[in-house]
């Protein structure tokens, strides 16, 4: 009897621990299969840090370390120096790269370092109580913005990939979804072309996955995907904010 389907090998045989609905799971499983189909298990190291990805490690079969809050693109940055033969990457949610880890991000880009960032947007601060996040959207309602974020007092939210895309030293920008079978095969074509970019020895690139966080946002899990595509993309638009093609330097 032929498989047609088997957990990657990049994978750890250990049940994901989200909650009902989050598309982390679904993520990190998009990331594992590239790594697998680029033969890239042995020589991948992933770069860990707080918040709901902050859980990668337990389930990623690849060398990995864990960060600080926000210090992902710092550690990631040494190991990559170190070790430029490796596949490279962090794993960040909102809270943590677009808030504390804000310097960091935009510095490690505008050194054009040589590692990818897998950055997952879902507006908000997940493992912590659902606090306003920096990406949280105008009216949101969170545990800290009861009354929905207020432009006026918080601002705008942050738009990480065209933030980034203005900066030379990032070579591979793009946004995704995780909400149809159609994004994610979208999505896992943008991550690998992004390890490609990385491998090539291009520079930085990220790619920002629009996900989900049913528990918080107090919503089922086929309601959070439907809203991934009623407010989260007309506010994050999909698409390349940055390219780059093989040969690219």
């Amino acid at each position: 009897m032929s498989v047609l389907y088997g957990k990657p090998e990049s994978l750890n045989d250990v049940p994901f621990t989200f909650c009902p609905g989050c598309t982390h799971g679904l993520t990190l499983k998009l990331v594992a299969s590239v790594i697998d189909e680029m033969d890239m298990g042995d020589d991948t190291i992933s770069v860990g840090c707080v918040g709901c990805g902050g859980y990668m490690p337990w389930f990623m079969n690849v060398d990995t370390i864990f960060s600080l809050h926000g210090r992902a693109p710092a550690n990631a940055t040494g190991v990559k120096r170190m070790n430029p033969d490796k596949l490279v990457f962090t794993y960040q949610g909102d809270g943590d790269l677009a808030s504390i880890g804000t310097a960091e991000i935009i510095h490690a880009a505008h050194r054009g370092e040589k590692f990818t960032t897998i950055f997952v947007n879902n507006t908000t601060y997940g493992m912590t109580g659902g606090q306003m996040a920096p990406t949280t959207l105008i009216g949101q309602k969170t545990t800290t913005s009861p009354y929905g974020r207020d432009a006026g007092l918080c601002g705008q939210p942050l738009h990480i990939c065209e933030l980034l895309s203005t900066i030379d030293g990032a070579k591979y920008i793009e946004r995704v979804a995780v909400d149809s079978p159609v994004s994610v095969r979208k999505a896992k074509k943008a991550i690998r072309k992004a390890f490609e970019c990385q491998m090539a020895g291009a520079g930085f690139s990220l790619i920002e996955i629009l996900s989900t966080c049913p528990t918080n946002w107090g919503m089922s899990p086929l309601e959070s995907l439907e809203r991934i595509r009623t407010e989260m993309i007309p506010a994050y638009p999909l698409g390349v904010f940055k390219d780059w093609e093989e040969g690219d330097k």
